[in-house]
Protein backbone atom coordinates (compact mmCIF):
# COMPACT_ATOMS: atom_id res chain seq x y z
CA UNK A 1 0.00 0.00 0.00
CA UNK A 2 1.24 3.08 -0.87
CA UNK A 3 -0.15 7.01 -0.08
CA UNK A 4 -0.59 9.72 -2.30
CA UNK A 5 -0.61 13.56 -1.98
CA UNK A 6 -4.11 13.81 -0.73
CA UNK A 7 -3.69 11.17 1.86
CA UNK A 8 -5.98 8.58 0.23
CA UNK A 9 -5.05 4.94 0.02
CA UNK A 10 -3.62 4.09 -3.57
CA UNK A 11 -4.04 -0.10 -3.32
CA UNK A 12 -1.30 -1.38 -5.78
CA UNK A 13 -2.12 -5.03 -6.51
CA UNK A 14 -1.20 -8.04 -8.89
CA UNK A 15 -1.44 -5.71 -12.27
CA UNK A 16 1.83 -3.67 -10.45
CA UNK A 17 4.17 -6.22 -8.38
CA UNK A 18 3.57 -8.99 -11.57
CA UNK A 19 4.68 -7.21 -14.12
CA UNK A 20 7.44 -5.71 -11.94
CA UNK A 21 8.42 -9.55 -10.93
CA UNK A 22 8.18 -10.02 -14.60
CA UNK A 23 10.60 -7.29 -15.80
CA UNK A 24 13.52 -8.17 -12.44
CA UNK A 25 13.24 -11.78 -13.98
CA UNK A 26 13.86 -10.96 -17.95
CA UNK A 27 16.27 -8.96 -17.01
CA UNK A 28 18.41 -11.70 -14.94
CA UNK A 29 17.45 -14.15 -17.76
CA UNK A 30 19.81 -11.39 -19.95
CA UNK A 31 16.37 -10.04 -22.25
CA UNK A 32 17.36 -7.15 -23.70
CA UNK A 33 16.46 -4.25 -21.53
CA UNK A 34 13.70 -2.53 -24.28
CA UNK A 35 12.31 -6.09 -24.20
CA UNK A 36 12.04 -6.06 -20.45
CA UNK A 37 10.76 -3.16 -19.90
CA UNK A 38 8.03 -3.15 -23.60
CA UNK A 39 6.95 -6.48 -22.21
CA UNK A 40 6.03 -5.03 -18.51
CA UNK A 41 4.91 -2.01 -19.84
CA UNK A 42 1.91 -4.18 -21.97
CA UNK A 43 1.54 -6.40 -19.17
CA UNK A 44 0.60 -3.62 -16.80
CA UNK A 45 -1.59 -2.38 -19.03
CA UNK A 46 -3.73 -5.39 -19.85
CA UNK A 47 -3.96 -6.24 -16.10
CA UNK A 48 -5.13 -2.66 -15.12
CA UNK A 49 -6.88 -2.04 -17.63
CA UNK A 50 -6.07 1.93 -17.37
CA UNK A 51 -5.36 2.25 -20.86
CA UNK A 52 -6.43 1.05 -24.35
CA UNK A 53 -4.08 -1.36 -25.34
CA UNK A 54 -3.92 0.12 -28.44
CA UNK A 55 -2.50 3.24 -27.33
CA UNK A 56 0.86 1.16 -26.90
CA UNK A 57 1.74 2.12 -30.70
CA UNK A 58 1.12 5.50 -30.52
CA UNK A 59 3.55 5.60 -27.00
CA UNK A 60 6.20 4.12 -28.51
CA UNK A 61 6.45 6.66 -31.50
CA UNK A 62 5.42 9.78 -29.62
CA UNK A 63 8.26 9.14 -26.69
CA UNK A 64 10.79 9.30 -29.63
CA UNK A 65 9.53 11.74 -32.04
CA UNK A 66 11.85 14.51 -29.96
CA UNK A 67 14.13 17.00 -32.22
CA UNK A 68 16.80 17.32 -29.22
CA UNK A 69 16.70 13.03 -29.59
CA UNK A 70 18.28 13.76 -32.78
CA UNK A 71 21.75 15.32 -30.90
CA UNK A 72 22.03 11.58 -29.44
CA UNK A 73 23.17 9.29 -32.31
CA UNK A 74 24.69 12.63 -34.09
CA UNK A 75 27.53 12.24 -30.89
CA UNK A 76 27.82 8.82 -31.06
CA UNK A 77 28.91 9.33 -34.92
CA UNK A 78 31.58 12.33 -33.94
CA UNK A 79 33.04 9.96 -31.36
CA UNK A 80 33.35 7.44 -34.18
CA UNK A 81 34.83 9.80 -36.66
CA UNK A 82 37.24 11.00 -33.90
CA UNK A 83 38.93 7.80 -32.90
CA UNK A 84 39.08 6.79 -36.83
CA UNK A 85 40.78 10.10 -38.23
CA UNK A 86 43.14 9.62 -35.43
CA UNK A 87 42.43 13.05 -33.76
CA UNK A 88 41.69 11.17 -30.31
CA UNK A 89 45.28 10.02 -30.56
CA UNK A 90 46.17 14.05 -30.42
CA UNK A 91 44.21 14.48 -27.35
CA UNK A 92 46.66 11.79 -25.47
CA UNK A 93 49.84 13.64 -27.24
CA UNK A 94 48.82 17.05 -25.67
CA UNK A 95 47.76 15.74 -22.07
CA UNK A 96 50.66 13.33 -22.02
CA UNK A 97 52.77 16.73 -22.39
CA UNK A 98 50.85 18.87 -20.19
CA UNK A 99 51.20 15.78 -17.26
CA UNK A 100 55.08 14.67 -18.21
CA UNK A 101 56.55 16.86 -15.71
CA UNK A 102 54.99 14.95 -12.66
CA UNK A 103 55.48 11.92 -11.25
CA UNK A 104 52.69 9.05 -12.78
CA UNK A 105 52.19 11.56 -15.67
CA UNK A 106 50.95 9.28 -18.12
CA UNK A 107 48.54 8.17 -15.69
CA UNK A 108 46.72 11.17 -15.24
CA UNK A 109 47.25 12.17 -19.19
CA UNK A 110 45.42 9.15 -19.25
CA UNK A 111 42.03 10.27 -17.14
CA UNK A 112 42.67 13.70 -19.35
CA UNK A 113 42.37 12.43 -22.31
CA UNK A 114 39.08 10.69 -20.70
CA UNK A 115 37.69 14.13 -20.13
CA UNK A 116 38.37 14.91 -23.66
CA UNK A 117 37.20 12.42 -25.13
CA UNK A 118 34.12 12.80 -23.35
CA UNK A 119 33.73 16.14 -24.07
CA UNK A 120 32.85 15.00 -27.41
CA UNK A 121 31.29 11.84 -27.64
CA UNK A 122 29.00 11.90 -24.64
CA UNK A 123 29.39 8.07 -24.04
CA UNK A 124 31.02 6.03 -21.33
CA UNK A 125 31.29 2.88 -23.47
CA UNK A 126 33.52 5.09 -27.06
CA UNK A 127 35.43 6.48 -24.25
CA UNK A 128 36.90 3.17 -22.14
CA UNK A 129 37.06 1.10 -25.59
CA UNK A 130 39.10 4.31 -27.37
CA UNK A 131 41.24 5.28 -24.65
CA UNK A 132 41.64 1.36 -23.40
CA UNK A 133 43.20 0.72 -26.90
CA UNK A 134 45.42 3.98 -26.78
CA UNK A 135 46.89 3.73 -23.27
CA UNK A 136 46.56 0.41 -21.23
CA UNK A 137 49.25 -1.29 -22.33
CA UNK A 138 51.38 1.89 -22.30
CA UNK A 139 50.75 2.26 -18.43
CA UNK A 140 51.11 -1.04 -17.90
CA UNK A 141 54.85 -0.51 -19.44
CA UNK A 142 54.89 2.74 -17.29
CA UNK A 143 54.52 0.18 -14.04
CA UNK A 144 51.26 0.08 -13.25
CA UNK A 145 49.60 -3.51 -12.81
CA UNK A 146 46.93 -4.79 -15.66
CA UNK A 147 44.08 -4.27 -13.03
CA UNK A 148 44.97 -1.22 -11.80
CA UNK A 149 45.72 0.55 -15.71
CA UNK A 150 42.27 -1.39 -16.54
CA UNK A 151 40.36 0.75 -13.26
CA UNK A 152 41.74 3.81 -14.21
CA UNK A 153 40.60 3.75 -17.56
CA UNK A 154 37.35 2.69 -16.63
CA UNK A 155 37.04 5.49 -13.89
CA UNK A 156 38.17 8.23 -16.01
CA UNK A 157 35.37 7.12 -19.16
CA UNK A 158 32.74 7.69 -16.65
CA UNK A 159 33.19 11.70 -17.71
CA UNK A 160 31.50 10.10 -20.60
CA UNK A 161 27.85 10.87 -19.34
CA UNK A 162 29.28 13.06 -16.54
CA UNK A 163 31.06 16.23 -19.09
CA UNK A 164 29.07 17.80 -21.21
CA UNK A 165 27.95 17.46 -24.30
CA UNK A 166 26.44 13.97 -22.72
CA UNK A 167 23.89 12.11 -24.29
CA UNK A 168 22.58 10.77 -20.71
CA UNK A 169 21.48 14.80 -19.89
CA UNK A 170 19.75 15.15 -23.43
CA UNK A 171 17.40 11.89 -22.14
CA UNK A 172 16.97 13.23 -18.88
CA UNK A 173 15.96 16.37 -19.93
CA UNK A 174 13.79 14.97 -22.64
CA UNK A 175 11.93 12.69 -19.87
CA UNK A 176 11.73 15.55 -17.33
CA UNK A 177 10.70 18.61 -19.81
CA UNK A 178 14.36 20.36 -19.12
CA UNK A 179 16.58 22.40 -21.99
CA UNK A 180 19.65 19.91 -22.57
CA UNK A 181 21.78 23.27 -22.94
CA UNK A 182 20.81 24.25 -19.41
CA UNK A 183 21.85 20.78 -18.23
CA UNK A 184 24.93 20.73 -19.80
CA UNK A 185 25.87 24.06 -18.48
CA UNK A 186 24.91 23.19 -14.72
CA UNK A 187 27.03 19.69 -15.31
CA UNK A 188 30.33 21.35 -16.45
CA UNK A 189 31.46 22.33 -13.00
CA UNK A 190 29.98 18.63 -11.16
CA UNK A 191 31.43 16.73 -14.24
CA UNK A 192 34.85 18.72 -14.05
CA UNK A 193 35.06 17.66 -10.26
CA UNK A 194 34.45 14.31 -11.27
CA UNK A 195 37.58 14.33 -13.46
CA UNK A 196 39.76 15.90 -10.85
CA UNK A 197 38.81 13.18 -8.01
CA UNK A 198 39.73 10.79 -10.37
CA UNK A 199 42.89 12.51 -11.17
CA UNK A 200 43.73 12.79 -7.27
CA UNK A 201 43.09 9.64 -6.50
CA UNK A 202 45.42 8.32 -9.49
CA UNK A 203 47.92 10.87 -7.75
CA UNK A 204 47.45 9.51 -4.30
CA UNK A 205 47.54 5.69 -5.36
CA UNK A 206 50.89 6.45 -7.58
CA UNK A 207 52.56 8.19 -4.49
CA UNK A 208 51.59 4.92 -2.17
CA UNK A 209 52.42 2.24 -4.57
CA UNK A 210 54.91 4.05 -6.54
CA UNK A 211 53.48 2.61 -9.58
CA UNK A 212 55.09 5.23 -11.83
CA UNK A 213 58.06 7.49 -11.69
CA UNK A 214 58.53 10.56 -13.17
CA UNK A 215 61.66 12.39 -15.10
CA UNK A 216 62.49 15.32 -13.53
CA UNK A 217 62.38 18.30 -16.40
CA UNK A 218 62.72 21.89 -16.03
CA UNK A 219 59.92 24.71 -16.76
CA UNK A 220 61.53 25.17 -20.46
CA UNK A 221 61.63 21.96 -21.18
CA UNK A 222 58.19 20.91 -20.40
CA UNK A 223 56.99 23.91 -22.20
CA UNK A 224 58.75 22.93 -25.22
CA UNK A 225 57.04 19.20 -24.80
CA UNK A 226 53.76 20.92 -24.46
CA UNK A 227 54.62 23.84 -27.90
CA UNK A 228 55.29 21.00 -29.66
CA UNK A 229 52.15 18.74 -29.17
CA UNK A 230 50.12 21.93 -29.54
CA UNK A 231 51.74 22.98 -32.60
CA UNK A 232 51.40 19.17 -34.36
CA UNK A 233 47.64 18.60 -32.59
CA UNK A 234 46.02 21.93 -31.83
CA UNK A 235 43.28 21.49 -34.41
CA UNK A 236 42.36 18.41 -32.66
CA UNK A 237 40.11 20.59 -30.47
CA UNK A 238 38.58 22.80 -32.99
CA UNK A 239 35.98 19.65 -32.46
CA UNK A 240 35.11 20.48 -28.87
CA UNK A 241 35.57 24.21 -28.83
CA UNK A 242 33.08 23.95 -31.89
CA UNK A 243 30.54 22.02 -29.36
CA UNK A 244 31.63 24.09 -26.52
CA UNK A 245 31.41 27.72 -27.84
CA UNK A 246 28.20 26.97 -30.32
CA UNK A 247 26.22 25.21 -26.92
CA UNK A 248 26.98 27.48 -24.02
CA UNK A 249 27.15 30.49 -25.86
CA UNK A 250 23.59 29.57 -27.30
CA UNK A 251 24.48 29.96 -31.11
CA UNK A 252 23.46 26.50 -31.06
CA UNK A 253 21.46 23.95 -29.74
CA UNK A 254 22.70 20.51 -28.78
CA UNK A 255 21.49 19.12 -31.86
CA UNK A 256 22.95 21.20 -34.25
CA UNK A 257 26.35 21.54 -32.52
CA UNK A 258 26.61 17.95 -32.77
CA UNK A 259 25.49 18.01 -36.52
CA UNK A 260 28.28 20.51 -37.24
CA UNK A 261 31.10 18.76 -35.54
CA UNK A 262 30.48 15.70 -37.37
CA UNK A 263 30.59 18.30 -40.79
CA UNK A 264 34.09 19.55 -39.22
CA UNK A 265 35.30 15.78 -37.81
CA UNK A 266 34.57 14.31 -41.04
CA UNK A 267 35.99 17.07 -43.05
CA UNK A 268 39.13 17.20 -40.81
CA UNK A 269 39.84 13.61 -41.57
CA UNK A 270 39.50 13.99 -45.35
CA UNK A 271 42.12 16.82 -44.83
CA UNK A 272 44.75 14.71 -42.99
CA UNK A 273 43.65 11.94 -45.38
CA UNK A 274 42.83 9.36 -42.76
CA UNK A 275 39.41 9.23 -43.58
CA UNK A 276 37.78 7.94 -47.00
CA UNK A 277 35.09 7.24 -48.39
CA UNK A 278 35.07 3.58 -47.82
CA UNK A 279 35.20 4.16 -44.14
CA UNK A 280 31.61 5.24 -43.85
CA UNK A 281 29.94 2.19 -44.44
CA UNK A 282 31.52 0.34 -41.40
CA UNK A 283 31.26 3.64 -39.60
CA UNK A 284 28.07 4.09 -39.66
CA UNK A 285 26.73 0.72 -39.09
CA UNK A 286 28.70 1.22 -35.82
CA UNK A 287 26.94 4.21 -35.00
CA UNK A 288 23.94 2.57 -35.50
CA UNK A 289 24.45 -0.39 -33.26
CA UNK A 290 25.17 1.98 -30.35
CA UNK A 291 22.06 4.14 -31.34
CA UNK A 292 19.97 1.45 -31.91
CA UNK A 293 20.31 0.08 -28.13
CA UNK A 294 19.16 3.55 -26.72
CA UNK A 295 16.28 4.32 -28.33
CA UNK A 296 14.01 1.43 -28.18
CA UNK A 297 14.80 1.93 -24.73
CA UNK A 298 13.27 5.21 -24.34
CA UNK A 299 10.39 4.55 -26.99
CA UNK A 300 9.26 1.40 -24.92
CA UNK A 301 9.51 3.20 -21.19
CA UNK A 302 6.63 6.00 -22.48
CA UNK A 303 3.78 3.50 -22.17
CA UNK A 304 5.20 2.10 -18.19
CA UNK A 305 5.72 5.79 -17.52
CA UNK A 306 2.13 6.69 -18.34
CA UNK A 307 0.85 3.01 -16.57
CA UNK A 308 2.94 4.01 -13.48
CA UNK A 309 1.57 7.78 -13.39
CA UNK A 310 -2.34 6.67 -14.32
CA UNK A 311 -1.79 4.25 -11.00
CA UNK A 312 -0.30 7.29 -8.66
CA UNK A 313 2.84 5.44 -7.87
CA UNK A 314 5.40 8.14 -8.32
CA UNK A 315 3.10 10.34 -5.57
CA UNK A 316 2.40 7.20 -3.68
CA UNK A 317 6.32 6.65 -3.67
CA UNK A 318 6.48 10.13 -2.25
CA UNK A 319 4.13 10.11 0.45
CA UNK A 320 5.46 6.37 1.12
CA UNK A 321 8.97 7.77 2.05
CA UNK A 322 8.07 10.76 3.38
CA UNK A 323 5.74 9.05 6.03
CA UNK A 324 8.89 7.08 6.80
CA UNK A 325 11.00 10.60 7.74
CA UNK A 326 10.54 14.42 6.84
CA UNK A 327 14.44 14.70 7.20
CA UNK A 328 15.97 16.19 3.68
CA UNK A 329 19.29 15.02 4.15
CA UNK A 330 18.23 11.60 5.16
CA UNK A 331 15.87 12.09 2.27
CA UNK A 332 18.68 12.73 0.00
CA UNK A 333 21.06 9.75 1.22
CA UNK A 334 17.64 7.53 0.50
CA UNK A 335 18.06 8.94 -2.90
CA UNK A 336 21.01 8.46 -3.54
CA UNK A 337 21.37 5.06 -2.20
CA UNK A 338 18.69 3.89 -4.77
CA UNK A 339 20.73 5.54 -7.83
CA UNK A 340 23.88 3.60 -6.62
CA UNK A 341 21.85 0.30 -6.59
CA UNK A 342 19.87 0.59 -9.77
CA UNK A 343 23.23 1.71 -11.60
CA UNK A 344 24.87 -1.21 -10.20
CA UNK A 345 22.35 -3.77 -12.02
CA UNK A 346 20.88 -1.65 -15.09
CA UNK A 347 22.32 0.54 -17.69
CA UNK A 348 21.77 4.64 -17.52
CA UNK A 349 19.06 5.18 -20.05
CA UNK A 350 16.57 2.42 -18.32
CA UNK A 351 17.65 4.12 -14.96
CA UNK A 352 16.70 7.62 -16.10
CA UNK A 353 13.66 6.59 -17.69
CA UNK A 354 11.84 4.70 -15.07
CA UNK A 355 13.32 6.07 -11.92
CA UNK A 356 13.73 10.20 -13.09
CA UNK A 357 9.72 10.87 -12.77
CA UNK A 358 9.49 8.30 -9.75
CA UNK A 359 12.36 10.36 -8.15
CA UNK A 360 11.82 14.06 -8.74
CA UNK A 361 8.07 14.42 -7.02
CA UNK A 362 10.36 13.39 -3.74
CA UNK A 363 13.14 15.69 -4.40
CA UNK A 364 10.29 18.63 -5.23
CA UNK A 365 9.00 17.50 -1.75
CA UNK A 366 12.50 18.16 0.09
CA UNK A 367 12.63 21.31 -1.98
CA UNK A 368 15.74 20.32 -4.04
CA UNK A 369 16.12 22.35 -7.65
CA UNK A 370 15.19 20.59 -10.36
CA UNK A 371 18.50 20.82 -12.17
CA UNK A 372 20.46 19.97 -9.01
CA UNK A 373 18.19 16.75 -8.95
CA UNK A 374 19.22 15.85 -12.38
CA UNK A 375 23.07 16.42 -11.96
CA UNK A 376 22.73 14.44 -8.98
CA UNK A 377 21.03 11.53 -10.64
CA UNK A 378 23.21 11.49 -13.83
CA UNK A 379 26.46 11.26 -11.53
CA UNK A 380 24.98 8.85 -8.75
CA UNK A 381 24.17 6.58 -12.30
CA UNK A 382 27.61 7.36 -13.46
CA UNK A 383 29.00 5.48 -10.85
CA UNK A 384 27.37 2.45 -11.44
CA UNK A 385 30.07 2.17 -14.52
CA UNK A 386 32.30 0.71 -11.97
CA UNK A 387 30.84 -1.17 -9.85
CA UNK A 388 29.54 -4.65 -10.41
CA UNK A 389 27.54 -6.49 -11.30
CA UNK A 390 26.72 -4.69 -14.37
CA UNK A 391 29.34 -2.20 -14.35
CA UNK A 392 29.85 -1.34 -18.13
CA UNK A 393 33.12 0.21 -18.62
CA UNK A 394 34.39 -2.88 -16.53
CA UNK A 395 32.76 -5.07 -19.00
CA UNK A 396 34.63 -2.71 -22.28
CA UNK A 397 37.77 -2.53 -20.86
CA UNK A 398 37.76 -6.34 -19.57
CA UNK A 399 37.21 -7.22 -23.32
CA UNK A 400 40.06 -5.22 -24.43
CA UNK A 401 42.27 -6.51 -22.47
CA UNK A 402 41.29 -10.26 -21.22
CA UNK A 403 41.46 -9.18 -17.55
CA UNK A 404 39.34 -10.42 -14.74
CA UNK A 405 36.40 -8.04 -14.49
CA UNK A 406 36.68 -9.06 -10.48
CA UNK A 407 40.29 -7.75 -10.44
CA UNK A 408 39.34 -4.44 -11.97
CA UNK A 409 36.03 -3.82 -9.98
CA UNK A 410 38.54 -4.49 -7.30
CA UNK A 411 41.23 -2.10 -8.07
CA UNK A 412 38.49 0.29 -9.00
CA UNK A 413 37.00 0.75 -5.46
CA UNK A 414 39.07 4.08 -4.63
CA UNK A 415 37.59 5.50 -7.43
CA UNK A 416 34.18 4.28 -6.54
CA UNK A 417 35.00 6.29 -2.79
CA UNK A 418 36.32 9.73 -4.58
CA UNK A 419 33.26 9.74 -6.63
CA UNK A 420 30.66 9.15 -4.36
CA UNK A 421 32.42 12.56 -2.26
CA UNK A 422 31.59 14.02 -5.29
CA UNK A 423 27.75 13.20 -5.50
CA UNK A 424 27.57 13.95 -1.78
CA UNK A 425 28.39 17.28 -2.28
CA UNK A 426 26.49 17.66 -5.61
CA UNK A 427 23.48 16.49 -3.71
CA UNK A 428 23.76 18.93 -0.21
CA UNK A 429 25.48 21.87 -1.91
CA UNK A 430 23.49 23.53 -4.65
CA UNK A 431 25.15 25.98 -5.79
CA UNK A 432 27.69 22.84 -7.17
CA UNK A 433 25.43 22.46 -9.89
CA UNK A 434 23.60 25.88 -10.27
CA UNK A 435 26.50 28.45 -9.93
CA UNK A 436 27.07 28.65 -13.36
CA UNK A 437 23.24 29.13 -14.28
CA UNK A 438 21.32 32.58 -14.74
CA UNK A 439 19.46 33.49 -11.61
CA UNK A 440 16.08 32.00 -12.20
CA UNK A 441 17.61 28.38 -12.00
CA UNK A 442 19.07 29.39 -8.67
Amino acid sequence: MLWNSLNQTVELGWDFYLPVILFVGLIALAVPVWAAIGTAAIVMLIMSGDLPLSLVGESLFTGIDAFALTAVPLFILTGDVLVRTGLSRKFLDVAEALTCFAKGGFGSATVLVCGMFAAISGSDAAGAAAVGRMTINRLVESGYPRPYACALVAAGACTGILIPPSIAYIIIGLVLGISASTLFLAALIPGLAILVSILITNIIMNRLYSYEGGGMMTMGEWLANLGKALKSGWYAFIVPGIIFYGIFSGRLTPTEAGATAVVVTIIMGFILRTLSLADFPSMLVSSAKVNGVILPIIAFSAPLAEALAIMGVPQGFVASVTSLTDDPYVLILLMIGILIAAGCVMETTPNIVILAPILKPLADNIGMNEIQFCIMMITALGVGFITPPLGLNLFVVSGITGESILKIAARAVPFVLTMLIVVILIAYVPAVSTTLLPAIYQ
